[in-house]
Parts: C-alpha cells; sequence; structure tokens
C-alpha cells in the first residue's frame, strides 16, 4: 500500500474472497527500514494489514481484525477507541464509497498507528486549518474525520492518484510506574472479605497432568498430605463446575498457557471446596513444561483475580450483521455443548464482569408465568436449583424481571428477589433475556455490600443478556425437545412393562424401579385396599440398597400422607422434619447429650445419619387414581438440599397413571382369581374314599392358566350298604361355563344315587335336568357306574357309559378290552333309554376310565387314540392304581410337546391280587 509517509511501499493484495481479511503480518526489522519516513521518533515494531471487499459485512470483519491485532499486540487499553474509528473509515469505503478498503496497523513504543486507504480519490474532504467547518453530526459525510478530530492523538488524510488514506494514531495511556494495573482507593468496608489467614495453595503438575508439588496451604485447605497426593493425577480431585464429575475440563486448562476461573477440589472429608485459581504454564532449565497452580477459596478470589475488562461497544450504527456470536464475545471459545453448562458459565463471567459476589440465571417455563432457577454461583445451588418463582408484580413475587431493575438495598425491600432471601446479599442489578419480545430469562449479579451497582453496570449485564438470550434460548428449546423426546420413550417403555403383568406384586416393583434412579433417588408406595383402609406402606426402593431398610423405618415412624385425589405432586414435609430430628438426636447421642452418662456411639448412629440424608431433601406425593377411587400414594423423595424440576414432575405424574391402572389392573385380577379359584375348589369332590378291596386313584388336570376345574369332571362316593357310586364325564367345552355344568352334574349324580335309582335312571333325570338349562345348557359325556366289592375278593360294577369314551379293563395277564357299550350322550335329547352293563373284576385287574383329552392328545397330524391308550394300558400289568393313572399320564405329556389344550382326567381303579408268601 502506498501512502505519503511511506513512499515506493506496495500496496496489499486488493484481491480478497467472501470478503475475508487477507492478512500480511511482517515482522520488525522488515518494518525497521521505514522508520525515518514513518514517524519523527518512534520505532515501528509489529505491523498488520488485511484487505476488504465493498460489502456491508466487510465493516464486522474489519473491526474484528484491528480488535484481535490490538489484543494481540497487549493494547487493550486503546481497542475501544480503535475499532470505533476504523469501523466509520471502512463504512465511509465499503458502504459510501462502494470501493474495497485496505487496513494497515502499526505498532511503535509510543501506540498504534492505523491507516485505512480506498480507491476512490474523487471524493470531498475538509482542508486542514482554523476555521475549517467539520459539517453537522448528522451529516452522512465527514463523520469518520469527526471521530478521528475527537479521539486521535494525530490524524491525517494522504492522496495518491489511486488511493486516498484516512490515518490516525491512538497513544497508550501513561499508567502508573511499576504497576499493571491500579485502582482507585476504597473505604475498609468495600475491600473484599478474607479469612484472617489467606492461605494459597500451591500445587505443581507435571506434562502427564500429575500432582509433583503440595504445599502445606494446600494440605490445610483440603485436608491431604502432600505424600498422599504427589503422582496422582489433578482430575481426581477436581470436580469441573460445568460437567460435575468429570475433569474433561481441568485437562484442557491445564493444557493452556495461562489460565484462570473457578472449579472444585474434593477435600479429605469428601465434601468439594470451590476454589479459584490461576494457572501458568512454564518449563525448567531442560526444556521440561509443567504448569503451577495457585488455589484459593473461592471467595477470596480477588487475591488472585486479574481485573476482566468489560466488552468492547460497537457504536458504529451501520446495518451491517456482528461477525462475532454471543458465545465469543461473553461465554468465550468453546462454548460448553450442554445448556447447563451454558448457564454456568454464563453466571460466572457474569459475576466476573461486575465484580459481584454471587450471580443466577432463571428461565421462563412454557407459559412464561413462572421462572425457574437453573444456574448459580456464590449461593447454596443446590438448594436454589430448579426452583420457581412467578414473573407477575406483587408481594413476593419477581416483578422486576421484564425489566432492569437496580436494588442499592434488599433489606429495605424484603422480598423483591426471592431467590436471595437468607442468603447475606444486599444490592442486586437483574436485567431480562429477551427473544423477539419475549421473556426467556432473567440474569442477575448481587453484592454483600448495599449500594454497590448503578445504572452504567445494569446497561452493562443488558448488553451481556442480549447477547447471550438467542444462544441460550436455542440450548434451551434443544434441551426440551430432548426431554420430551425422552419422556416420551420413557413413558411407552413403561407401559409396556406394566401392561406385561397381573401380578400385584411385580406391578409395584416395576413403579419403583422405573423412578428410581431416573426419577427420583428413592421411592415409597402406599397402597390402600378399600375406602375404609388406611394407607398401607408396601415397597420401598433407594438407589443405595443399604438405605432401604433405614428408609423403611423412618417412614414407618411417619404417619402415611393423606389420600388426597386432587391430579398434581404435592409436598410433603413430615420425612425432611423426621429425617432432621432423627439426625440431631443421634448427633446428641455421639457427644453424650442425650441426658445419659456419655457413651461409646453405637453402630446404628451411621446409618441413622446416612439414612436422615437420604431422605432429607424434597418430597413429593402423587395419588395412585384409578377408577375414581384413590388406590395408593406414589412418594418420590431427593437427598439433602435436591429439589425436583417441574419437567421430572410432570413426567411422574404421567407416570403415575399408567401406574394406578396397572396396580388396579392387578389388583381385579388377583381378587377374580382367588374368586374363580375358590368356586372351582368347591367343585371338586372332597378326598377320595377308602373302599375295602378295591385301590382307586384320580389325576385331574384342567387346562388354561388359573384353572383348577374345567369341563371335565369325576367323583368317587359311598352310596349304601358297601356300596360306592363312580363317575366320569366331560362337558363341552372349558373354563367357567363348562365348569357351571360341572357342578351341576356332580351334584345331582350324588343326590339322585343316594336316593336308590339305578344307573340308567339318575342319568335320565340328570339330562332333563341339563336341557331344563336352556340357552346355558351343554351336552355331557359321562360314564356312571356303581362298584360292590365281594366277598371272594372280586369287585361287581354296573356301568353306563352314556357318549363317554369306553372303559378299558386290563386283565392280569395283560389282554384289554372295553369294559362297556356306548350309549347317546346327555343333554342333547329329552326321551333316552339308557341301560347298564355288569362288569366283574376279577383279582388283580384294573378299569381305567379316561376323558377325550387323553385319547385325542394330538403331535401334528397323529392322534393317540382309543388304540394308542390300550397298547400304554398292555404295560400296566401288575401295577397299582396310583401307578397305573402315572404312566398314563406321563405317556399322554410326552405324546406330543405342546401343552393340553384340552381338560384331562383319569380314573384307575383295581382289584388288588391275592398276596404272596
Amino acid at each position: 500500500m502506498t501512502t505519503g509517509l511511506i513512499p515506493g511501499g506496495q500496496p496489499p493484495d486488493p484481491r480478497p474472497t467472501d470478503a475475508l481479511p487477507q492478512q500480511r503480518r511482517e515482522p520488525a526489522g522488515h518494518a525497521a527500514q521505514h522508520v525515518e519516513n514513518r514517524s519523527r521518533s518512534s520505532v515501528i515494531t509489529a505491523r498488520a494489514a488485511a484487505s476488504f471487499e465493498p460489502v456491508g459485512r466487510s465493516v464486522a470483519s474489519a473491526r474484528s481484525f484491528v480488535r484481535d491485532t490490538l489484543q494481540g499486540w497487549g493494547f487493550a487499553d486503546i481497542v475501544d477507541d480503535a475499532v470505533v474509528l476504523t469501523s466509520e473509515l471502512v463504512t465511509n469505503a465499503v458502504v459510501h464509497a462502494g470501493t474495497s478498503a485496505d487496513v494497515l496497523c502499526l505498532r511503535s513504543d509510543e501506540g498504534v498507528r492505523i491507516e485505512v486507504a480506498d480507491r476512490y480519490p474523487e471524493r470531498e474532504i475538509p482542508l486542514q486549518g482554523a476555521a475549517i467547518n467539520m459539517g453537522s453530526p448528522d451529516r452522512e459525510g465527514g463523520r469518520g474525520l469527526q471521530l478521528c478530530a475527537a479521539l486521535a492523538g494525530r490524524w491525517g488524510v494522504e492522496y495518491i492518484p489511486t488511493h486516498k488514506t484516512v490515518w490516525f494514531q491512538l497513544d497508550l495511556p501513561a499508567r502508573v510506574v511499576g504497576t499493571r494495573t491500579a485502582g482507585p482507593a476504597l473505604p475498609s468496608d468495600l475491600l473484599p472479605l478474607a479469612d484472617s489467614r489467606v492461605r494459597v495453595a500451591v500445587v505443581q503438575v507435571d506434562r502427564t497432568g500429575h500432582i509433583a508439588a503440595w504445599n502445606e496451604d494446600a494440605e490445610d485447605l483440603f485436608g491431604y498430605p502432600a505424600e498422599q497426593v504427589v503422582g496422582k493425577p489433578l482430575t481426581d480431585l477436581a470436580a469441573w463446575p460445568h460437567t460435575p464429575g468429570t475433569s474433561t475440563g481441568i485437562a484442557e486448562a491445564l493444557r493452556l498457557s495461562r489460565w484462570e476461573g473457578s472449579y472444585g477440589i474434593r477435600a479429605a472429608t469428601g465434601r468439594v471446596t470451590p476454589v479459584y485459581a490461576s494457572h501458568l504454564r512454564v518449563r525448567d532449565t531442560a526444556g521440561e513444561p509443567s504448569t503451577v497452580c495457585l488455589l484459593v477459596r473461592d471467595h477470596e478470589r480477588a487475591v488472585l483475580q486479574t481485573p476482566l475488562r468489560g466488552p468492547a461497544s460497537d457504536t458504529s450504527g451501520g446495518s451491517e450483521g456482528q461477525s462475532t456470536d454471543p458465545f465469543e464475545v461473553f461465554i468465550g471459545s468453546p462454548a460448553p455443548d450442554d445448556l447447563d453448562g451454558l448457564l454456568q458459565r454464563t453466571v460466572e463471567r457474569a459475576r466476573d464482569m461486575l465484580d459481584g459476589d454471587s450471580a443466577f440465571l432463571l428461565l421462563a417455563t412454557d407459559d412464561e408465568t413462572e421462572l425457574e432457577v437453573r444456574a448459580s454461583t456464590g449461593l447454596p445451588s443446590a438448594r436454589q436449583r430448579f426452583a420457581r418463582v412467578p414473573v407477575e408484580a406483587g408481594p413476593g413475587r419477581y416483578g422486576s424481571a421484564r425489566m432492569p431493575a437496580v436494588h442499592d438495598d434488599l433489606t429495605a425491600v424484603p422480598g423483591a428477589v426471592p431467590l436471595l432471601n437468607g442468603t447475606g446479599m444486599r444490592s442486586v442489578v437483574t436485567v431480562p433475556l429477551k427473544v423477539e419480545g419475549r421473556l426467556t430469562g432473567s440474569l442477575g449479579v448481587a453484592a454483600e455490600a448495599p449500594a454497590r451497582y448503578s445504572n452504567e453496570e445494569a446497561l452493562r449485564l443488558q448488553f451481556a443478556a442480549d447477547r447471550i438470550a438467542l444462544a441460550v434460548e436455542s440450548a434451551r428449546l434443544g434441551e426440551l425437545e430432548r426431554l420430551r423426546r425422552g419422556s416420551l420413550s420413557f413413558l411407552v417403555e413403561a407401559s409396556d412393562l406394566l401392561a406385561g403383568t397381573l401380578d400385584r406384586d411385580q406391578t409395584l416393583a416395576l413403579m419403583a424401579q422405573m423412578t428410581v434412579p431416573t426419577l427420583a433417588t428413592w421411592c415409597a408406595v402406599y397402597t390402600i385396599a378399600d375406602q375404609a383402609s388406611e394407607p398401607y406402606l408396601s415397597y420401598v426402593l433407594h438407589e443405595d440398597e443399604e438405605l432401604i431398610d433405614g428408609i423403611k423405618y423412618l417412614l414407618s415412624k411417619v404417619p402415611a400422607p393423606d389420600p388426597v385425589p386432587t391430579p398434581g405432586a404435592r409436598v410433603w414435609t413430615a420425612p425432611a422434619e423426621v429425617a432432621h430430628q432423627a439426625a440431631l438426636r443421634s448427633s446428641m447421642r455421639s457427644l453424650g447429650l442425650s441426658g445419659s452418662p456419655t457413651r461409646q456411639v453405637t453402630p446404628g448412629i451411621g446409618p441413622t445419619l446416612a439414612t436422615a440424608s437420604a431422605v432429607g431433601g424434597e418430597t413429593v406425593v402423587l395419588p395412585l387414581v384409578a377408577r375414581n377411587r384413590v388406590i395408593g400414594m406414589l412418594t418420590l423423595g431427593k437427598p439433602t438440599d435436591e429439589h425436583f424440576r417441574q419437567e421430572i414432575l410432570e413426567l411422574a405424574e404421567d407416570l403415575s397413571r399408567r401406574a394406578a391402572l396397572a396396580l388396579d389392573n392387578a389388583r381385579l385380577y388377583s381378587e377374580r382369581t382367588a374368586i374363580s379359584q375358590s368356586l372351582q375348589r368347591s367343585l371338586l369332590p372332597p378326598e377320595l374314599p377308602e373302599i375295602d378291596g378295591v385301590e382307586v386313584e384320580v389325576i385331574y388336570r384342567a387346562a388354561g392358566e388359573g384353572n383348577e376345574v374345567g369341563g371335565d369332571f369325576y367323583d368317587v362316593f359311598p352310596i349304601r350298604d358297601g356300596a360306592y357310586g363312580f363317575a366320569i364325564g366331560d362337558v363341552c367345552g372349558t373354563g367357567p361355563n363348562a365348569a357351571a355344568v360341572t357342578g351341576l352334574a356332580r351334584h345331582a349324580l350324588r343326590l339322585l344315587a343316594r336316593e336308590g335309582l339305578t344307573g340308567p335312571t339318575v342319568l335320565e333325570r340328570l339330562n332333563s335336568a341339563i336341557l331344563d338349562e336352556g340357552a346355558r345348557s351343554r351336552f355331557l359325556t359321562l360314564l356312571y357306574g356303581e362298584m360292590r366289592p365281594q366277598e371272594d375278593g372280586s369287585a361287581e360294577l354296573k356301568v353306563v357309559c352314556a357318549g363317554h369314551p369306553l372303559p378299558l379293563r386290563l386283565r392280569q395277564d395283560g389282554t384289554v378290552e372295553p369294559a362297556a357299550e356306548p350309549q347317546p350322550l346327555l343333554g342333547v335329547i329329552e326321551d333316552l333309554e339308557l341301560y347298564e352293563q355288569t362288569v366283574t373284576l376279577d383279582p388283580g385287574d384294573v378299569l381305567l376310565c379316561v376323558t377325550d383329552g387323553v385319547t385325542e392328545r394330538r403331535e401334528g397330524a397323529r392322534m393317540l387314540g382309543d388304540d394308542g391308550l390300550a397298547d400304554v394300558l398292555t404295560t400296566c400289568t401288575g401295577l397299582t392304581a396310583g401307578a397305573v393313572a402315572a404312566r398314563i399320564m406321563r405317556a399322554v405329556e410326552r405324546f406330543a410337546s405342546d401343552a393340553p389344550s384340552d381338560d384331562m382326567a383319569i380314573l384307575a381303579m383295581r382289584v388288588p391280587g391275592p398276596h404272596k408268601d
């Protein structure tokens, strides 16, 4: 670039790409050859140049170029003025003149000279002279020169045939000799607070991140002796504020040449001590790098903290967009990826910018009627996090949320900022976060001293809030979308799990396991049997299994919450109060203050304190309402100083509705199953009678889950004079309807047989009774007989087989033959003519009676059938009645791999043979 001060020099390359600066930085030696032409007495020590296209966004790029260059040279004191002047001159060139602009920055021992050259030399410029008229400030042209005259120490305009150059020089401000920065003398009450002895922990970390040195102050602050921590990674002790429990941030900070900020150190007691740190990376004489870390307690940060300069104001008034996004200006780069990290970084930067003792940030709820505390520093964040305050004006409400506000003394305006009640903060400045006119949040900085802030600080904080509002809102919406998707997936999975069981105990366990630890740290489920019953503690779960028994015991000492049907979560304070009392009593006993002589601490004190801490936080109760009745309560709890987020409570409310219906379905199923099984058991005959001279064995299997009685039935009962009746039948179908006809048939048989009626007459009257059932009647196959043991050891049987599979007789020689003839089944026609047949069982003979579930057992196209049953029976010679029945059932079960689809009954009667010596 050619100017009047550098004759013969070459201009920068005028062909940039996409309006991005093409920078040319030259070493000091190259610039030194022009010293005599460049300035009367200064020496040029560095230079930087860039060219910009004639487009609007180039102005912002030029501002960034000058700001980065001067900050890199260490001239932050004059950055603001340089940026303002450069912005005006580049705007004149690329916007008004429509030409490209070349910017040259020159550093000297006196200050900085900046030249802006364009390719429009015909523009009018004011002539230098005492009577010069610079024109009106509202005039479009010439305003840049007015600013140069007002802000620059020296300035001028130079022409050559192809270029016009406007230059200005800014001198460095004078500083107190021997100091880097200096501040005014302050009254004693405004000085930062510190302990009586300030401890500065000096920790040296080697290139691998392991602790190499640990001084005595570090031991006093954190409780670790040097020999315990030397050689361990610093990340094992550090808790990064943006991602608790991880060490990524610390590892990155240790690699920087200089770093300053806040994090936490896990002390020997297990608690995290907030610290303010200053890191400096050094190398020893051998070239080995390491990092020296100076640490003080966070509230003593003024000992180490370097005064921060606020971001430069942009007063150009140009219409071009900002090239620097809110993250780079206020948050810093790289910006945190997650919303919590972004908010935490925001409050820390806000506190540092205004030199406050604490800062906080609240985000608006979806309906914008409340603000939720999402991040804070210098405050008990665990207690305040996710707490909500109303927005509208009124007592106890956050009335200053929609406008910037400064409170000089909160003690004079109680409740002006509810978040700060009881924190010791006196003065506070709050500003809104707005996006497109909508309130999206509020940012505040507070101090322990009164009257700390003025409108100037409020404007600075509002400037920062405006720059980050859009980024915060975008991150918030992204988090809400992830939460909604996660909630939907959670509810779908929960519904599937709850719908997959009808067992009450398993449903209770699923309810608790789905809430812990996803929604809460611990959970308790109360159930109510009926409206007249008191709530009963049915299930307790904690993410630490060792605390479950302690929580059960503690909750047993607390009256159960009232079964209020009102939907939504309500806070239940009783567990935390009882936990606090229990912890207090345990502590007093451990100190010997219980009124009795001092004694050794009992082993139960530790678990009591742990239990008290586990349930000492917020506890909420959600009603379990199903079919307009409260059937229980779902209780969710947090440990000490923790609160529930509203999104979590809303998700828990959705889960409680689904869980209540599943629990009620399980209750109804259990009740109906118990009733069904009770009724079914009433249809089974009592124990089989003992018959002299005859062995009797029955095996019964009802098809269907939960069924004890189906359509098949059997009975053996005494009639009179040593005679016994026996029956085996099959009602059409299975289940409760078939079981009803089963009960009718069994009881009718006993009643009619004991009236002295013959077998055919008994079955004919039973047939009439079945037909009288009308539409509920079902046809019935029945084998009925009367058995009378004989003195010679045999047994006489009179048998009627009404449509039932024929009974089989097994003789001692192994032959098998039918013992009756088939006759019509019951429940179909009114006029039946049945007859009975007499069968004599000799000693050793077996009479086998089965239902069609045995003979019709299938495996694909194969069926066991009568022949298959007879083949199995031939192998049972010499077996007892029980052994015969068991072998038949085993053969039927092995015939097919599938579970039986029909009821099965086996009745085996055997006349024992003569005893052999």
